[in-house]
């Protein structure tokens, strides 16, 4: 069962949500952004060493801690590592004081009525069942809407909670992410679609069963308000989208109750080629900018 001042920290505390989740697709692009080219690389395995080079780095960077950082989703071969010897949500934890999540979706399916819902899962509970062994605390799963089209976003949503109970029935809390691209001319009635879907499934979870939401920042300040106060949500959390940073944080700031949960948006700035001085400063510089908005919504 979750540890009970994880539990705390993840329904209270201040702070945001680290995403250092990117997988097999987004990892090339991830790694150019921080300066590292395709030439540096021969093979997947060489690929995800170097991003989880990346990514202990800004783990074990000093501004890296639970007093801004709430949280930080893994990636599972992230889980799977070390830092410095010590398994990487051991250390999170234990190091940190950050709780941690783990991405748990194989990616997406083709579109379909204007969304794509998650591939199959069908080792999940395998998964799952390790990563309570290593002392994870949630999980996060996301699908993708690209049109205010009514039967695919009951698809995605039904489908997300369908696994989300999965999840909870082995005591992990599940980050239902049903994104919104930020680009559709229709993003704002794909909204309203969304809350509305997701505010029917939040209403038939049991009495004791509680999730984490994870939102497009919404065109319309404020609406995504009654799930934040929803008796069965512990948290609601926004992703960047593909926004800058400078605006994922004044979107956030708008609106009450949202935290952040950025991943492009929290390492803009950082490179491979910067010196760990300039590399912490960076982070830490981005690290309170997040913080500030997560805490002015």
């Amino acid at each position: 069962m979750a540890n009970t001042e994880m539990m705390k920290q993840a329904s209270e505390k201040a702070g945001f949500i680290a995403a250092l989740d990117q997988s097999g697709g987004s990892t090339p692009k991830a790694l150019r952004l921080y300066g590292v080219n395709e030439d540096a690389y021969s093979n997947d395995e060489e690929m995800f060493s170097l991003i989880h080079e990346m990514r202990a780095r800004i783990i074990k960077s000093p501004a890296f801690n639970g007093e801004k950082v709430m949280g930080a989703i893994l990636f599972e071969r992230t889980m799977d590592g070390d830092i410095d010897g010590t398994p990487t949500a051991t250390y999170l934890w234990n190091e940190c004081g950050v709780v941690p999540f783990l991405k748990v979706d194989k990616g997406l399916a083709d579109e379909k009525d204007g969304v794509q819902v998650m591939k199959p899962m069908p080792d999940l509970d395998a998964l799952l069942e390790k990563a309570v062994s290593k002392g994870i605390f949630g999980t996060k799963m996301r699908s993708v809407i690209n049109a205010a089209n009514p039967a695919g976003i009951s698809a995605v949503v039904h489908q997300q909670f369908d696994v989300g109970r999965q999840i909870l029935g082995h005591g992990l809390v599940p980050i239902i992410e049903p994104e919104v691209t930020i680009s559709i001319s229709d993003k704002a009635e794909a909204e309203e679609i969304l809350l509305k879907e997701i505010k029917t499934q939040l209403d038939a979870l049991g009495a004791d069963q509680k999730v984490m939401l994870k939102l497009t920042l919404p065109e319309k300040a404020n609406l995504y308000k009654p799930l934040i106060d929803h008796p069965r949500v512990m948290r609601v959390v926004a992703l960047s989208g593909g926004y800058s940073r400078e605006e994922a944080n004044n979107r956030l700031s708008q609106n009450t109750g949202m935290i952040a949960s950025f991943s492009r948006a929290l390492t803009e700035g950082l490179s491979a080629q910067q010196s760990d001085e300039a590399f912490n400063a960076t982070l830490a510089s981005s690290i309170d900018s997040i913080y500030q908005a997560s805490k002015a919504g």
